[in-house]
């Protein structure tokens, strides 16, 4: 099937993550942001063109083919960042050590310096970590030394603690064999100067940040955060207190913004607009985010404004309606040539199954992180399948595989709640053993000890 929109897919299609990471790293230029009313618009075909759902397959690849052209089209600069705003960034730049490792000879153990054969005689001070380089030791001679601390120059092995006795005169004697160079970190060992620590696209984990400063580093050069601002729509929501008279809590509006993070986003604002067509029009326009998220209003009621403000600015629908349950009448559009929006369904699982299915791998793709290696597990109940489309069920991972959870109705978050992860189900349902693909949420780690089966 040909996906709307490719022109400028077919552009990006073949560009990889480090062909991505190229093109941030180039000269920034400034990026066509054409838009009705708002300059030029892009020849971009109009949005209540005809038009079908996308199979979910389809639809994340769609995403992902339209975030790399975004890419190309914003020539977004590398930003440096202090290590600790740099978790979950990738490297724009290698990471190349400043210095050696360890950048002096250092005892590996707490214990004694020893020069020459023993028995030794000890020093009356010892060497401690931090502190300046110590004074030669002489052949016969021993010191006493802390783990970190510098050898001192002439220092034949390390002795530990546990290996070494004295006797009444106050010599050293070792309880086993000494071997020359033992428990000394030579200077250089885990790297010299100038060399690759790591790769451009390499995504910042904790030990990446620990590996960075103990290289000498104090900021990290790195894909920006692509911005995204949130607009949550519906005249029934409440911000707080207990449902009533025909009004409901907002679920999307705590739960989107750190779900959104955890993809690699900046949030920066959230925005609630109810139904008012002039709000959203205004909101849409004036934003100048990455990616604009709505929730609610993406079907054709009364009050669903998305598809008509799209019309109006000259907006290209890349995907109208995914053949997945929950979340099926979700959207993407393309707003300018490096703005997008994507239109979640208000029903709050909904809108989790339209979140994992286009913002995330367009998110990735802007930051230019990897995608994760896809993997299946068999599952352990038979799962109800829709005739045509995709079914995305929270599950947690056991022994015996995934476990569907119950609870996962389109409205429904008490399941996601106490899920690791999302089974992607075929048409037609799954049976029991049956092999699954899943998408793991970000923060799952082997689940949290509550299920709802």
């Amino acid at each position: 099937m040909t996906t709307p929109g490719t022109r400028a897919d077919a552009e990006a299609e073949d560009l990889d993550v480090e062909e991505a990471l190229a093109l941030v790293n180039e000269n920034p230029g400034p990026a066509h942001r054409g838009r009705a009313g708002h300059g030029t618009p892009a020849p971009h075909r109009p949005a209540d063109s005809h038009h079908r759902a996308t199979p979910w397959p389809e639809a994340r690849a769609t995403a992902e083919r339209a975030a790399r052209a975004a890419a190309r089209a914003a020539r977004r600069t590398p930003v440096p960042v202090p290590l600790d705003a740099a978790l979950g960034l990738t490297l724009a730049a290698p990471l190349t050590a400043l210095t050696d490792l360890p950048s002096f000879d250092t005892s590996a153990m707490d214990g004694w310096a020893l020069a020459g054969p023993g028995p030794w005689a000890l020093r009356d001070e010892g060497v401690l970590a931090g502190h300046a380089e110590p004074a030669p030791l002489t052949d016969g001679e021993a010191v006493r030394i802390a783990t970190g601390a510098r050898i001192p120059p002439d220092t034949t092995a390390v002795l530990r603690s546990e290996h070494g006795r004295t006797d009444a005169r106050g010599r050293l004697h070792p309880t086993r064999e000494v071997v020359h160079g033992q428990d000394i970190r030579p200077r250089g060992q885990e790297c010299r100067s100038g060399d690759q620590l790591l790769p451009v696209g390499t995504l910042v984990t904790p030990a990446v940040l620990g590996l960075a400063a103990a290289a000498g580093y104090d900021t990290l050069t790195a894909v920006p955060r692509p911005r995204v601002d949130v607009l949550v729509l519906g005249d029934e929501l409440l911000a707080q207190g207990l449902p009533h008279d025909g009004l409901i809590r907002d679920a999307l509006g705590p739960m989107l913004p750190p779900w959104l993070r955890a993809l690699g986003a900046e949030v920066r604002a959230v925005h609630r607009i109810g139904d008012d067509a002039k709000a959203l029009h205004r909101a849409v326009t004036s934003s100048d985010a990455d990616l604009i998220v709505t929730t609610g209003g993406t079907a054709a009621g009364p009050v669903d404004h998305v598809h008509p403000i799209l019309r109006r600015i000259g907006a290209e629908l890349l995907v109208d309606g995914v053949q997945a349950r929950p979340g099926h009448p979700m959207l993407l559009a393309r707003l300018t040539d490096d703005q997008h929006l994507v239109g979640l369904p208000g029903n709050p699982l909904a809108a989790v199954s339209g979140l994992l299915t286009l913002a995330e791998p367009l998110l990735r793709t802007l930051a230019a992180r990897p995608a994760p290696e896809p993997y299946t597990l068999p599952l352990r109940d038979a799962v109800h399948g829709h005739p045509n489309d995709t079914r995305l069920v929270p599950v947690v991972l056991r022994d015996e595989g995934a476990v569907p959870l119950h609870y996962n109705g389109p409205a429904m978050l008490r399941g996601i709640a106490a899920a690791d992860a999302l089974a992607v189900v075929p048409p037609g349902g799954a049976r029991p053993g049956q092999e699954a693909e899943l998408l793991d949420l970000p923060w799952a780690a082997g689940g949290i000890g509550v299920c709802f089966t």
